[in-house]
């Protein structure tokens, strides 16, 4: 009866890793602030209509200002 047991908690684990869960979602894009940056204090975002500044401060901190 044991092995039976585990017979069937075998079969069940090996259900579960053959992919019965879906696949993760992609992961978010990383780009590094200075690939974005390219050299420069500061760049200009433009999103619709709106423009947004991005700046290095001297501090070395990340400001987005609209």
């Amino acid at each position: 009866m044991l092995k039976q047991r585990l017979g069937t908690m075998e079969e069940d684990q090996d259900k579960s890793d053959k992919g019965d869960r879906s696949d993760p979602p992609n992961p978010m894009r990383r780009i590094s602030s200075g690939e974005l940056m390219q050299g420069k204090k500061e760049i200009i975002i433009v999103h619709e209509d709106s423009e947004y500044r991005l700046r290095i401060t001297s501090q070395n901190k990340l400001i987005l200002t609209k």
